[in-house]
């Protein structure tokens, strides 16, 4: 990549990826994602639900704000708009089909470039969806989810739903409908929200309320339209704090559960979580699923990570096992993924210019996942993990404590109960025997 290859020989030397197992030492071969393999009742393929992320995969150049794109791809001086987008779109399928990913998702601008002109827009994307279709007929791939980019365009500035000029939220709505028109067309599962500018730089200017009341009915009105013409599938909330806005409406999943409950919209959405931005939110990635499993609402996964250097969304391949059994325990004992999968929302770095740097990325993410699934079965199945736990809550599940939870203690009760006992006893949370018991799974 940090040379313009030639487009049939950009992948040629890379063969289809296997799993080897664990004494394998070839770099271009899993050693724990074992598609097939059985945990927990299921093959490993239907917990996990890969998908690769269109945009970072193949849009992404490798530039940042100090210096120019290290990631040069051919399809970039292919021609015309459809037919750079075509040539993306057949390095992407190949790529996808190679790996063994079962799904993929997109943003609209991702699959072709996009004008000022809302109609040549639609006709680009309906073209592409038309192209898209033909390759997941040719492989066997499927799309997790579509969405629409609605915040890197200048128009975007002050939001999209959100924005204090209707003009601007109607373009907003121009091109979700485009976006959920193509995910129905190509049989994808989920359609996500991400308000990337659905916040405020300063409350001097802004009406909080009416932003977050417009928001809701764009939704509303989207979901309507979605529903009336077939759409089955989940609609996901991304939520994020802020970047590139200082506070976003849609700042962790308590926030967003808060939101879609007060604005009845709980029915039709439920989150897609990103590991890098419940950092950023200052909570851990299994806070957030958790956060999610306990109101039904654990939908999808962006899968990546920061950097604990570096204040921002950084969007590096996952690769901290210790935080991914932890999240994996959570998604077990939640019974998976409501809907979704586990997008690699991941982008090699700047200086990571061979084409088998791609693959590497992949390769490790995925067996990291599997390495952390078999890991958190291994705990639960094996360990007093859950006995632990449970035990740490025995008092309420007889006598007094049974019946405060079934509201059946007044406040003179509790004082009197207090007491009548006296000091409570000390109990350990065993906080570094659970460590060490995860520790000595993984």
């Amino acid at each position: 990549m940090s040379t313009v290859l030639d487009q049939k020989t950009l992948f040629s030397a890379i063969p289809t990826i296997k799993f080897e197992g664990l004494e394998s030492d070839n770099p271009l071969a899993f050693r724990w994602y074992d598609e097939s393999r059985v945990v927990a009742g299921k093959p490993m393929k239907e917990w996990l639900r890969f998908a690769g992320a269109y945009w970072h995969s193949f849009n992404g150049s490798g530039a940042d704000p100090f210096g120019e794109p290290t990631h040069l791809f051919p399809w970039d001086a292919a021609g015309d708009a459809i037919t750079r987008a075509k040539a993306k779109m057949d390095a992407a399928f190949e790529f996808l089909t190679k790996l063994g990913l079962p799904y993929y998702c997109f943003h609209d601008v991702d699959v072709v470039d996009y004008t000022n002109d809302v109609a040549d827009n639609e006709r680009r994307l309906q073209t592409m969806t038309e192209y898209a279709r033909q390759k997941q007929q040719e492989t066997g791939l499927k799309l997790l989810w579509g969405t629409a980019n609605l915040f890197s365009h200048r128009r975007y500035m002050n939001g999209a739903a959100t924005n204090p000029d209707f003009h601007v939220l109607a373009h907003g709505a121009a091109q979700v409908k485009a976006a959920i028109d193509a995910t129905i067309a190509l049989g994808g599962e989920n359609y996500v929200f991400w308000g990337g500018r659905e916040g405020y730089m300063t409350l001097l200017n802004t009406n909080m309320q009416r932003e977050q009341e417009n928001f809701a009915r764009f939704l509303h009105t989207c979901k309507d339209y979605a529903r009336r013409n077939g759409f089955r599938g989940t609609f996901f909330i991304e939520p994020k704090p802020m970047e590139p806005t200082k506070h976003q409406y849609d700042y962790d999943a308590a926030t967003v559960i808060g939101f879609l409950r007060q604005y009845d919209l709980l029915g039709d959405f439920k989150l897609n979580l990103e590991v890098n931005h419940a950092t950023l939110a200052g909570h851990t990635f299994q806070h957030e699923l958790q956060v999610a499993a306990d109101a039904g609402m654990l939908g999808s996964i962006d899968a990546n990570r920061g950097d604990y250097q570096n204040g921002w969304d950084t969007d590096q391949f996952p690769n901290d096992i210790y935080e991914l059994t932890e999240s994996m325990l959570v998604i077990l004992e939640a019974g998976g993924l409501q809907g979704g999968g586990i997008n690699f929302d991941a982008k090699i770095r700047r200086n990571s210019t061979d084409v088998q740097d791609l693959f590497h990325a992949h390769i490790g993410g995925m067996d990291l996942f599997a390495r952390a699934l078999i890991t958190a079965d291994n705990v639960l199945q094996k360990s007093d993990y859950r006995q632990i736990r449970q035990q740490r809550y025995a008092s309420f599940d007889e006598g007094a404590g049974a019946a405060f939870r079934r509201g059946e203690l007044t406040l003179e009760q509790l004082r009197d109960y207090a007491a009548e006992h006296g000091e409570p006893q000390i109990i350990s949370g065993r906080q570094e025997y659970l460590e060490n018991l995860i520790n000595r799974y993984i």
